[in-house]
């Protein structure tokens, strides 16, 4: 009997197989964990190995009673069995009962020996079980996380246009004017024309010619203002009786005359 796998505890090197009788430890007070074997395959394949058995010649009455008493001390923890564990311990004993009837010929074939099955699972999850343990060893970059990889200077994205009515772009226009308005500054220029300085040139001219005509007065070239002003320095020398502005006839064309 393998003393590791039956034994309750080791203190000090030294295997207990059964619990004290004065020892009381609640149900709910201790909670074991086997996580040694993933299941019924990975038990065998760890028996076997153990023993330093040939997998292709496994001596099935010896690992069936270490398999047995695994299941046992299980039940003894109060260890919730999986479903697959029982199904392997009636497997074994199904080979067991096989092996110990009469052989009908004495040429056995492969086929004829009632573990090649169990030979040939075991075998595929001894490979399966190094494979991944040497995946378990690998880094963990480019086998469970992997860096983008993306090239973004062909990328072209669609451009996704505004929906704008033409009502809000003149509402938006009509703000714009308005703060325009708000900023804008109102310089005032200088009049370069003076009503005054008028008045003394057209007394100037009449001073060489005693009348002219009322249009010589005015110049095209000082546009509109050179017109107001004229027309208000006539005024007022009429007004101080420097100057008269004669028509001779009804529509004739005015003149004005030095006093």
């Amino acid at each position: 009997m393998n003393e590791e796998i039956t034994a309750i505890a080791m203190l000090n090197g030294t295997p207990f197989h059964d619990l004290p009788q004065d020892l009381y430890i609640p149900p709910d007070a201790l909670e074991v964990l086997l996580d040694t074997f993933e299941g019924p395959l990975d038990l065998l394949l760890y028996l076997i190995r153990k023993q330093n058995v040939d997998i292709l010649n496994i001596p099935i009455a010896q690992i069936s009673r270490q398999y047995v008493e695994y299941i046992r001390l299980m039940e003894a923890l109060n260890i919730e069995l999986a479903a697959d564990y029982l199904v392997m311990a009636a497997l074994l004993a199904e080979i067991k009962s096989r092996l110990l009837l009469p052989r009908q010929s004495e040429i056995e074939t492969e086929d004829d020996d009632p573990r090649s099955t169990l030979i040939r699972r075991l075998q595929a999850y001894e490979i399966i079980k190094t494979l991944a343990q040497e995946i378990d060893v690998l880094p963990c970059l480019e086998r469970d996380l992997f860096l983008p990889d993306i090239e973004i200077e062909n990328l072209t994205l669609p451009e996704n246009l505004p929906d704008v009515t033409l009502n809000e772009l003149l509402c938006a226009l009509q703000q714009v004017l308005k703060r325009t308005e708000q900023t804008a500054h109102h310089q005032i220029i200088k009049e370069p024309l003076s009503v005054r300085e008028r008045m003394s040139a057209i007394l100037l001219r009449l001073s060489e010619s005693k009348e002219i005509l009322f249009t010589q007065l005015f110049t095209v070239k000082e546009g509109k203002h050179g017109v107001v002003v004229t027309f208000l320095a006539i005024l007022e020398l009429s007004k101080e009786g420097l100057l008269e502005i004669l028509q001779a006839q009804p529509l004739a064309e005015l003149r004005i005359k030095n006093r």
